[in-house]
């Protein structure tokens, strides 16, 4: 046999056991042994350190396997703490290089807004399946070449809106297509805290800081879960009660859409006040949640007094196991880029309003 021939039956024989044991997952190669999928979070701020890693600790079908930080003293801690492995921590600069690991099957991009199309393309390329954060990215087309790089490289990408996997959110969903309260005619939602922080990156317009992006998304994507259409207009207006901290971004948006069909939505979102609410009015009725997007559990009523307030045990592990089982058995995420990406084309249309002062379409 010679040098050739045993390279080539070499690598017959090894793509013939890949084959026998592993599964192709939109692309990937998953081996079939596994019944769970190693996930990297990549930015170790509030909320990787406090949900997200404590969520993983509670999923079925997916596990804290790595982590990406640009700070060696958080690598340290997350190591000992959640007995990660050397070999998959990783920075910014050696990024790429988790390509080669067959522990990382997804990457959980958790940055500020400003970062998320570089990242979730990065990690695209790299083959992993993606998870990103809300706001998806700072403007409808980095939305687009974020969705077209991981339909390229035959990963999923899934959009962090725990929201939609929350169960009483999903019965208001249905809601919004059996129509047992008839026609929908108003929707209000607001979604707002009071941020004592003065100098945070959510206070800064290059890093994706502002109301709308980290709140406001909450309510464009509640009167889009809730009426089951697409907005095509919006009347916006800016305030703030701090002009010293908000020079850059907007602490308060007050946002009026308009829905086919004469729907109307009226939004309020802020960092200045705290807000959790969103109601439906119909022809025969009317439902609502409140809070609608806590972390601690959502609760709401119907006018003919049902109760909505089915319990989830972690909001953040339901999503991810969601997601994880959706690529397992190479089925459609809940929450696809497309979503992410019809919330910023309002968030874009909200702010152009404001700086026009008229009512602009989407």
């Amino acid at each position: 046999m010679n040098r050739r021939k045993f390279l080539h039956d070499s690598l017959i024989g090894a793509v013939g056991f890949s084959t026998l044991n592993s599964s192709f997952v939109q692309g990937c190669l998953v081996p079939r042994s596994k019944t769970r999928l190693g996930v990297a979070l990549v930015g170790l701020g509030y909320y990787s350190t406090d949900l997200l890693a404590p969520a993983l600790q509670l999923t079925e079908h997916c596990y804290l396997a790595g982590i990406v930080t640009g700070t060696p003293e958080k690598a340290e801690r997350w190591m000992q703490r959640h007995k990660i492995p050397e070999k998959n921590v990783y920075n910014y600069q050696n990024f790429d290089t988790i390509a080669n690991n067959p522990d990382i099957d997804v990457i959980y991009i958790v940055l500020p807004p400003s970062m998320h199309a570089e990242y979730v393309i990065k990690a695209a390329r790299a083959g992993k399946h993606v998870w990103c954060e809300k706001p998806m990215a700072m403007t409808a087309v980095e939305c687009q070449q974020m969705i077209t790089a991981c339909e390229q490289n035959k990963v999923k990408l899934s959009i962090g809106y725990r929201m939609q996997h929350e169960p009483n959110t999903q019965t208001i969903i249905g809601f919004g297509k059996t129509k047992p309260y008839g026609a929908i005619q108003k929707v209000a939602a607001s979604a707002g805290y009071r941020d004592g922080r003065t100098n945070h990156w959510k206070q800064q317009k290059s890093m994706g800081g502002g109301a709308t992006y980290d709140m406001g998304v909450y309510c464009i994507n509640a009167t889009r879960y809730t009426t089951g259409l697409e907005p095509i207009s919006v009347l916006a207006t800016q305030s703030t009660d701090r002009p010293d901290i908000y020079t850059e971004v907007d602490e308060t948006m007050q946002f009026e859409l308009e829905f086919p069909n004469g729907i109307q939505a009226v939004c309020e979102t802020s960092f200045g006040k705290g807000m959790n609410n969103l109601q439906v009015d119909c022809a025969n009725g009317w439902y609502k949640l409140a809070p609608f997007q806590s972390y601690s559990g959502i609760d709401g009523i119907t006018s003919d007094g049902k109760l909505l307030n089915a319990k989830v045990n972690n909001q953040q592990a339901r999503q991810m196991d969601d997601d994880a089982l959706a690529i397992m058995h190479n089925k459609n995420v809940l929450v696809p880029g497309l979503e992410g990406m019809m919330d910023v084309k309002v968030v874009e249309a909200i702010h152009r309003s404001v700086r026009e002062g008229k009512r602009m379409g989407i």
